[in-house]
């Protein structure tokens, strides 16, 4: 599969901005999730690698081809790209039979395409069934009904799935009557020497003309297989759609009609539908938001069996961070059009790179705790939070903050001056929805929703961001806290702590109960406490706290 690659792709309506300068590398058979809030520009980005909207400016490749330059004038158009998309409607044809739905685009595919002899690959899966005749035989007469009444849909559908053979090929098979020899291994032998004549003949025919069948019964000429342009046989369509129905399991459903089917069972075949060409990249735009939330569960394990069978390049979008984590090898989090994070979903949970990252990933949210303070000589960060308590952040690595922030602000020269000479060019425009610092929300018992100027923010004041589960009650705590709210699920409560006038949320495993005003002791645990330059928002470093 091919690996996907967009150069300063930007894409804006006037002075708006859906996508701003991004660089992103896709590698091949890697399941992305573009993730962010609705209006990001995830969308955006999956409609112009697959050719649905048009990029401003950039350049995009699928493998090594370029589909996409604004300064080579390349645009190739989307039907030409060899990618599926999925969408978040099914978009099935009601009159249609799940078969008729899966073969429908398969009937307009016309391209160059290689010279197969269709005889003999029928007579290559005929042998190949009749290899073992005792199997052959078990297959058949396990689709009794009660009455002893052999049930051909599903004879058929043992011989389509166990031989990987097409419906016709299947009907010849079981025309051959073996399961009613008295001895059927006498009957497949006959039949197999009668079809391997007919196979060498085949191929006897070939190489009087000086070519010959390669192992697929392609026909090949000088070992290079020939090709034509033309549509796809009857053999061809079928053997597709039955190859994909059995990936997504509805090989029984064939010719049933959407609304006869579940939710979960639509969904499948619209995966059937997009797979069934052989796209070189699935694209998925929120395609389980229909779905109700056990039977949502139940298709993410289907998609990630579906990624690594096909062995597919898989790029999905979502708003729902759940997905997101359990699905992708990487998540792409987007927003405002620019591009957040690039990294794996335990890398962006763990070490997020600034404000919104933190904020936007991980259920329950994120506790952020303003805090000011300095670095001592020894590296250790001495910080007062929480209405005064002096604690101490152990970074996990080693950092010098003078050096950090000549770093930051050199970052913010460099972006100041990119911009400034990006304007100069007349054909660009100054992006109206502007890029702004993340505003964190600090949690208070008393919130405070009156308009007031923004406090003066200094190169002392940080935001320490503490996950959930890293805060810790037990009778040893080294701070002093009250139960403000509990919400216990059999598994775990979700608690509200009082500390002073500040709200923080924990996760407590197992099954305990807890009182609304128990006082409680907590701690800090772990060394994954991220703290945050205040000013811009990035991630200084992470490491543990210790109260003093």
């Amino acid at each position: 599969m091919p690996e996907i690659k967009l150069e300063h792709v930007t894409k804006r309506w006037g002075k708006f901005y859906g996508v701003d300068n991004l660089n992103l590398d896709i590698e091949d058979n890697s399941f992305i999730t573009l993730l962010g809030p609705s209006g990001c520009g995830k969308t955006t980005i999956l409609r112009m690698i697959a050719g649905l909207e048009t990029p401003t400016t950039g350049k995009i490749s699928i493998g090594d081809r370029v589909v996409f330059d604004s300064d080579a004038g390349i645009n190739v158009p989307a039907n030409k790209r060899k990618v599926g998309f999925l969408f978040q409607n099914y978009a099935l044809w009601p009159n249609m039979t799940v078969y008729q739905n899966i073969a429908f685009g398969l009937s307009n595919v016309k391209e160059e395409l290689p010279v197969y002899d269709f005889e003999a690959r029928t007579v290559q899966g005929l042998l190949r069934a009749l290899q073992n005749p005792k199997k052959l035989v078990e297959l058949t007469l396990e689709c009794r009904d009660k009455k002893g009444k052999l049930d051909m849909d599903k004879v058929y559908l043992k011989y389509i799935d166990t031989y990987t053979l097409s419906l016709f090929t299947a009907k010849t098979l079981f025309g051959f009557r073996i399961h009613e020899a008295s001895d059927p291994g006498a009957a497949a032998s006959a039949k197999k020497e009668e079809l391997e004549k007919k196979l060498a003949a085949i191929k006897s025919s070939y190489q009087g003309k000086g070519q010959e069948l390669n192992e697929d019964c392609a026909v090949t000429q000088n070992g290079e297989v020939l090709t034509e342009s033309r549509k796809l046989t009857k053999e061809e369509i079928d053997l597709a759609v039955r190859r994909v129905s059995r990936i997504v399991k509805i090989g029984m459903f064939m010719d049933r009609y959407p609304a006869e089917l579940s939710g979960g069972q639509q969904q499948r075949v619209a995966i059937a539908r997009t797979l069934a060409p052989e796209p070189d990249v699935l694209f998925m735009d929120e395609p389980l938001s229909n779905l109700d939330a056990k039977l949502r569960l139940e298709m993410r394990y289907e998609l990630q069996r579906l990624h690594v069978e096909t062995g597919s390049t898989f790029v999905y979008v979502t708003h729902d961070q759940m997905e997101a984590m359990t699905l992708a090898t990487k998540i792409c989090l987007v927003n405002n059009g620019v591009l957040q994070q690039y990294d794996a979903p335990l890398d962006v949970y763990n070490r997020p790179n600034n404000l919104f990252v933190a904020d936007f990933v991980g259920n329950p949210s994120i506790n952020f705790v303003e805090a000011k303070g300095k670095q001592l000589s020894d590296g250790t960060m001495e910080l007062t939070m929480l209405g005064g308590k002096k604690v101490k952040f152990l970074s996990s690595t080693p950092f010098d903050l003078e050096d950090w922030r000549r770093e930051r602000d050199f970052q913010k020269e460099e972006a100041e001056r990119e911009k400034q000479e990006f304007l100069r060019d007349k054909r660009q425009v100054e992006k109206s929805n502007k890029d702004e610092v993340f505003q964190c929300h600090i949690s208070r018992v008393e919130e405070d929703y009156s308009v007031e100027e923004e406090p003066l923010v200094t190169d002392d004041d940080f935001i320490v961001a503490i996950r959930p589960e890293f805060i810790g009650l037990n009778d040893g705590g080294s701070v002093e806290a009250t139960v403000y709210g509990a919400m216990p699920t059999g598994m775990e409560s979700t608690l509200k702590l009082r500390v002073g006038d500040y709200l923080l949320t924990g996760v407590e495993f197992g099954a305990s109960t807890y009182p609304i005003g128990e006082n409680v002791k907590i701690n800090f645990e772990g060394n994954n406490i991220l703290l945050y330059d205040r000013t811009s928002g990035k991630l200084v470093s992470a490491g543990k706290i210790e109260v003093m």
